[in-house]
């Protein structure tokens, strides 16, 4: 049976503010238990929820030297959903209402992570065959795996992974705090190594010496090795390209099921859509004060209000899009100028715009399931959940085709009847909007086409079973 170590900052159901806490999460619920074995370690964190602290077993702590001290580690596990959780505590480093806080101490918070978790493999009654590393908070595991911890005989063997959730997150900064905070020698600081454009970088350190290199979807794999996507590493990602695999994320077919969702007025699935979703709707517009009318087209968002999501093309367009015949519901929270763009639209156009400038996974669930139809024009989008989400309740995305996007969502045809969403190429407002128009036209005068569209999207796979098989063959082969 081969073991399996996930490495990650954060983690469903214990602390999220991201797609990487549901990969790594859910993830590990798929593999075939005969054949893998699939645990998680992740911090300690004092903003975990009561009750998952409070379930916690104590397994031991020792003291680790790290930056000339020693300091203590904490090791609890816990058991959810069948899979074993393991937790790195240090009051220091994991204390604080949120995971994430100051980008300088979070730098040197999870290089203590990355190297706690290879000293306390010892000490638990696990030794895994491979370490599956997630984004550059854990870059610097299989550096150490390759330097410190080479010479000694229980870590010979060991294998490591890479994923890269995000290329745009890589932990920079200065070539001395990075050593500093690494403690890894002059010869690590070159431009083959961890060195980048005069800085240290944790990501880079990760992907140079993994022996295996993944991202979310197989176009963003394709995208990284040019300029515009690559962030600066796309000549490494071309170096590397021989081990670097794209296997798209899935979502929790659990929760995210419109049959069986809590949070909707209405359940549905695949049969019933027809008659049901749309009690959703009116259900939402209720709520939300927009104008009750079943038939009236609806779009949908769901971000963080970024400009990596492509609202600024919104921005050039939403007086077009807002003037027409549709209600538009905008959920998230991100930069101050779309937080009070959309204020101001909700404003302007009352009945048929509602912005809420908030998180709740109770309203997320009801948009998709109320909505007609789902718009994400990112200007990059490594994988992306909300359109896989979309498809499961029968909300049909409009994309641009970038990352994920292009490899979830299959273009509608109307000469040959196929697709399941529709998108655009180029990141281009007009274009973003001649693609909303077309959607509208096709909803509004082709419902039977509309809704063979959703049939298609409900009848694609995107669980993480599917994600999991491929993983299962990215670990065969190390």
């Amino acid at each position: 049976m081969k073991k399996i170590l996930f490495a990650t900052s954060e983690c469903v159901p214990f602390i999220k503010t991201g797609g990487l806490a549901d990969v790594a999460g859910s993830l590990p619920k798929y593999f075939d238990k005969e054949k893998y074995d699939v645990r998680v370690i992740l911090p300690y964190y004092q903003c975990i929820p009561a009750r998952f602290r409070d379930q916690a077993q104590y397994v031991t702590n020792f003291y680790m030297n790290y930056m000339w001290q020693d300091r203590y580690v904490g090791l609890f596990k816990t058991e959810y959903d069948g899979i074993t959780f393991y937790f790195i505590d240090n009051e220091w480093y994991f204390s604080g209402a949120k995971p994430y806080t100051d980008a300088y101490f979070d730098l040197e918070k999870f290089a203590f992570f990355s190297k706690a978790v290879l000293s306390a493999l010892p000490v638990l009654d696990f030794r895994p065959d491979i370490i599956h590393c997630h984004d550059w908070q854990t870059g610097l595991i299989p550096v150490h795996l390759k330097d410190k911890f080479a010479d000694n005989p229980f870590y010979r063997g060991i294998k490591s992974i890479m994923t890269i959730h995000n290329l745009k997150f890589q932990g920079v900064w200065s070539v001395e705090v990075i050593q500093h905070i690494s403690e890894l020698s002059d010869y690590y600081f070159t431009p083959d190594k961890l060195e980048s454009y005069g800085n240290g970088n944790m990501l880079k350190g990760g992907i140079v010496y993994a022996d295996k290199v993944t991202t979310v979807s197989n176009t963003y794999a394709q995208e990284i090795k040019t300029p515009f996507f690559g962030e600066g590493l796309d000549g490494l990602m071309r170096a590397r390209s021989h081990d670097l695999w794209g296997i798209v994320n899935g979502i929790d077919y659990q929760e995210y099921d419109p049959s069986n969702d809590h949070f909707i007025a209405q359940n549905y699935d695949a049969r019933t859509f027809r008659k049901e979703k749309v009690k959703n709707k009116t259900a939402l517009q209720k709520e939300l004060g927009l104008e009750v009318n079943p038939k009236k087209f609806m779009i949908g968002i769901v971000s963080r209000l970024t400009d990596q999501k492509g609202l600024d093309l919104i921005q050039c367009v939403m007086d077009q899009i807002c003037s027409d015949d549709l209600q538009f519901v905008i959920l998230g929270t991100g930069d101050e100028k779309y937080e009070n763009m959309f204020r101001h639209y909700d404003w302007k156009y009352g009945d048929s715009v509602s912005a809420n400038i908030y998180y709740s996974e109770a309203m997320s669930h009801k948009i998709y399931a109320a909505c007609d139809a789902f718009l994400m024009p990112s200007l990059f989008e490594p994988c992306g959940l909300s359109q896989i989400i979309s498809l499961r309740y029968g909300t049909v995305p409009i994309v641009r085709e970038t990352g994920g996007l292009k490899d979830t969502v299959e273009p509608y045809n109307e000469y040959e009847s196929t697709g399941t969403g529709f998108s655009f190429a180029n990141y281009n407002a007009h274009e973003m909007l001649g693609s909303i128009m077309y959607a509208k036209n096709t909803y509004y005068n082709k419902k039977r086409e509309w809704n063979k569209i959703i049939d298609r999207g409900m009848a694609r796979d995107f669980s993480w079973v599917s994600s999991a098989r491929k993983y299962e063959e990215l670990y065969s082969v190390l």
